[in-house]
């Protein structure tokens, strides 16, 4: 069984995530009840669907080809060009899960690959609603896991932290994995856990304050935001309103020093 080896860091740098044995094993996935009888029985598409394109993308994933099976799961997931469908979605990442989960991460699949886990482990996370598929919060931890530790998928290490860090009953040892993981994803450029870590930093959140460093995230988050991610630009404005000038001169310090770094 391919896993993933911890790595190092010391525990206020954020720039490591321990793996746990049990983050290394392989979840498997069953397709949604009811969905792969209905995508199997998609024939002719010319009666059903007169796009081509569509047509060529339902048989190649029918094939097995991996690309076809993510790319037509994000369709479905987010009713690009379909009716809006989340068994089906949950159908073909689920597919792309079973037989690519122990692909090499340098595979041009890999990301997708890592992208369906994500997509799967936020389906049970919420559960279907009206579907047998149910929330299930420690099977999303075992999909966030094994794709954060074994494809090095930033929105799995996500994913993953919000899990460790929003535990009620969250242990010193939970706090700090959850703390890593998104420290790693931020390193990585991803904006959710740049804000997230951002706002633990600066306003001392369970962390030693560093308010220049929070700030820093904070702003680097609101460059990437998009327009209905409000709360991230929120979080911002408040931080800077708070900030001292020594704080913000920091910031731009190593700001500056994160786009050097990002060059390089």
């Amino acid at each position: 069984m391919l896993g993933a080896s911890a790595l190092a860091a010391p525990a206020l740098a954020f720039d490591g995530a321990p793996v746990n044995p049990q983050d290394a094993t392989i979840p498997v996935v069953s397709p949604a009840p009811g969905a792969a009888g209905t995508l199997r029985k998609a024939v002719p598409p010319a009666a059903t669907n007169p796009d081509t394109s569509f047509t060529a993308l339902q048989y190649a994933a029918e094939g097995g080809h991996p690309i076809a099976q993510w790319k037509l799961g994000r369709m479905y997931a987010n009713g690009d060009g379909v009716a809006q469908d989340d068994l089906r979605a949950f159908d073909y990442f689920s597919r792309l899960v079973n037989a690519h989960a122990t692909d090499s991460p340098s595979l041009p699949q890999a990301p997708m690959v890592a992208n369906a886990f994500v997509a799967l482990g936020r389906y049970y996370l919420n559960g279907i609603p009206n579907s047998k598929v149910k929330p299930d919060p420690e099977r999303a931890r075992e999909l966030f896991s094994y794709a954060a530790a074994y494809f090095g998928n930033a929105d799995a290490q996500y994913d993953l932290a919000r899990l460790y860090l929003k535990s009620p009953d969250a242990s010193r040892d939970a706090f700090t994995q959850g703390a890593r993981w998104l420290g790693l994803a931020a390193q990585k450029g991803q904006h959710e856990a740049q804000a997230l870590l951002g706002q633990m930093l600066f306003n001392g959140d369970r962390l030693p304050r560093q308010a220049a460093r929070g700030l820093m995230w904070l702003t680097l988050a609101r460059d990437s935001a998009g327009t209905d991610e409000t709360w991230i630009k929120e979080s911002y404005n408040r931080a800077v309103a708070k900030a001292s000038d020594d704080d913000r001169a920091m910031c731009l310090q190593m700001l500056e020093q994160w786009v050097q770094g990002r060059r390089e």
